[in-house]
């Protein structure tokens, strides 16, 4: 008889935000909730619409996962307490929290962006951060142990058409290493993952066109990979298992890019 493999997050409870998709595709939210709940973690996928964490739940209990939605706001404070303790409620704990909502914003300069654009991109995503780890850390402390994974961009690290969304992903890498700093004595690890050009439901929602044109915009992305090939939700969704558990026990405050090596250079859009 085979001994059953133990399974890597095992026993764990893990809060995913923005853990829904557009449309029925997988994301970076939805393929984490996946991940997670395959290695054994009771999953609860956080989402602003109801039916988008539904049909994560859904697809993980289908996959012999278990997983419960909780709808919120995370750039309240109140709703974001709502969610960890929904958590708590449900599943006992929290060991595992991934700040993954994120919006890219308007494409604009700092000249042409409005103030109200610019306070909204950095509510959703960098004080969502903030909220979310504020009310879950405290659990972690209980529990003497934690592993926070947030998730940034690559336009935090090369030049980007979207002043807010690149100025609010390089607060989410430098928040990554003060959270990091202060809490490695507690137990407690933050790391982020900063995705590149992945394809997913929500970068076919940003840039709206004709099937030709999103057909078109996605093989020029594909090209300007140094590997000639697309990432998707999954490539992010293991970079966060990897963090999630005890694999990377002595890793805190880094941040990984999972971009295919766009970050070296971006050499001629050209087979």
């Amino acid at each position: 008889m085979e001994e059953e493999l133990v399974k890597r997050l095992s026993g764990s409870v893990a809060i995913v935000t923005g853990g829904g998709s557009i449309g029925e595709g997988f994301g970076n939210g939805r393929a984490t909730c996946m991940r997670l709940a395959q290695e054994g973690a009771k999953v609860v996928v956080a989402d602003r619409t109801q039916a988008s964490a539904d049909t994560t739940v859904r697809a993980i209990i289908a996959d012999g996962g278990t997983a419960v939605s909780a709808v919120g706001d995370v750039t309240s404070d109140a709703e974001c307490a709502d969610i960890v303790r929904n958590a708590v409620d449900r599943f006992g704990q929290v060991d595992i929290l991934v700040n993954n909502v994120g919006i890219p914003g308007k494409a604009a300069s700092v000249v042409d962006v409005t103030e109200e654009d610019w306070s909204q991109v950095m509510d959703v995503n960098v004080k969502s951060v903030m909220l979310m780890s504020k009310h879950a850390i405290p659990l972690m402390l209980k529990l003497g142990r934690g592993s926070i994974v947030n998730v940034s961009s690559i336009a935090s690290f090369r030049q980007a058409d979207r002043a807010a969304y690149a100025a609010s992903k390089g607060a989410v890498n430098t928040l990554t290493m003060a959270m990091a700093g202060m809490h490695a004595k507690q137990g407690i690890r933050v790391n982020c993952v900063a995705p590149g050009q992945v394809w997913t439901p929500v970068v076919a929602d940003t840039f709206p066109g004709g099937e030709s044109a999103v057909a078109e915009l996605r093989e020029r992305r594909r090209k300007s990979s140094l590997m000639k090939s697309e990432g998707t939700g999954w490539d992010v969704a293991n970079a966060v298992l990897y963090f999630a558990n005890d694999e990377s026990r002595w890793v805190t405050g880094q941040t990984i890019l999972v971009d295919g090596g766009l970050h070296i250079g971006r050499p001629p859009a050209v087979d």
